[in-house]
């Protein structure tokens, strides 16, 4: 325990004898015998005969470290990853309880304003913040993820992931920590950042939870850590979800909403980042069009037109921001009323 202390608080270094790019993939139910399933909230290990607990991490010791570690929050995107750990970044795709979306995340909204971000942090903490669900610590995401960064230290010394480990071994360093994923994954990542410190917060296509208010309480994390990327076909865009929780966030102190096929990087230090790329009017298309994968547009060559986009929200240092702008009119904060405010 003490050595590996002594090497969290030394620069990150590598153990790789033959430097590459790793990919490790494990069941969660395998990592920690304490992991159970939740079918009342179709969170299980397995579907239609197939395994559906699998872990994904991915490292590449031919880049040099940022020491920090991305924790995505959505089914596995291998192509996401291959950027990530070509920034020099670690990064993590866990399965914990969120399955609960189905059940929870319908209309109308509830009487409670925070009642899905009190779904999200008890998913992600597995501490008690609902009473609707009972999700227990080795099922929540702060668990799942501590065990798997414990796993990959055996299985994978050459990436050294004991390095996240926080210095009393009992959970990871949050402060190393990049939380990320796409619309229900960016908004339990963004939750779960307004009740954990992180290093920074990548938020795509989200976040929603458009009727509730959770996304104006305090911080722990500044608000110049989060960043956000959205697609204007986007229903969730359309429909005014994603500029409020946004602005009720605090992202227009840093800057204006910006254009990124209008702008190039670093687009002006903005946190508020949009495209309106042809996706051919296809709205689902565009909600998936924000990271790399099949829905992600090309140029002409066949080249992904958002590489600089991508790894702006990953790397751009959160010192620099743009300048503050006064809240859109034009954006729709209380969507549970008729009118304009």
């Amino acid at each position: 325990m003490l050595l590996q202390a002594q090497e969290a608080k030394a620069p990150f270094k590598y153990k790789d004898a033959a430097p590459k790019k790793h990919e490790i993939k494990a069941r969660a139910s395998q990592i920690d015998p304490k992991a159970k399933p939740h079918p009342e909230i179709g969170f299980v290990f397995e579907k239609d005969g197939k395994v559906s607990d699998y872990e994904n991490a991915c490292v590449d010791t031919r880049v040099p470290s940022q020491g920090k570690l991305v924790i995505w929050l959505m089914g596995h995107n291998a192509q996401l990853f291959d950027r990530v750990s070509s920034y020099g970044l670690h990064a993590i795709q866990v399965h914990y309880a969120n399955g609960w979306f189905g059940e929870f995340g319908k209309e109308p909204a509830p009487a409670d304003d925070k009642f899905l971000g009190k779904i999200r942090l008890e998913a992600a903490t597995g501490e008690d913040f609902s009473p609707v669900v009972n999700i227990p610590k080795p099922d929540g995401m702060m668990e799942r993820a501590y065990q798997f960064v414990k796993y990959l230290e055996k299985k994978n010394p050459e990436g050294n992931w004991g390095y996240f480990i926080s210095e009393d071994g009992k959970g990871l360093r949050w402060d190393k920590v990049i939380i990320s994923g796409s619309s229900h994954g960016s908004t339990t990542a963004a939750r779960f950042a307004k009740h954990q410190k992180v290093d920074r917060v990548v938020m795509f296509c989200g976040p929603r939870d458009q009727y509730e208010t959770w996304q104006a309480l305090p911080s722990a994390t500044p608000e110049n850590r989060y960043f956000g990327f959205s697609h204007v076909l986007d229903g969730g865009w359309k429909g005014d979800h994603y500029c409020r929780s946004w602005e009720l966030l605090g992202l227009n102190a840093f800057g204006p909403i910006v254009n990124v096929d209008k702008m190039p990087a670093p687009f002006g230090n903005s946190r508020r980042l949009i495209t309106d790329a042809d996706v051919k009017n296809d709205d689902k298309r565009a909600h998936s069009s924000v990271t790399p994968g099949g829905a992600a547009v090309k140029d002409a060559s066949g080249k992904f037109i958002h590489e600089s986009v991508w790894k702006y929200l990953f790397t751009h240092p959160v010192e620099k921001v743009g300048e503050a702008v006064a809240a859109d009119p034009n954006c729709k904060k209380d969507l549970r009323s008729p009118k304009k405010n």
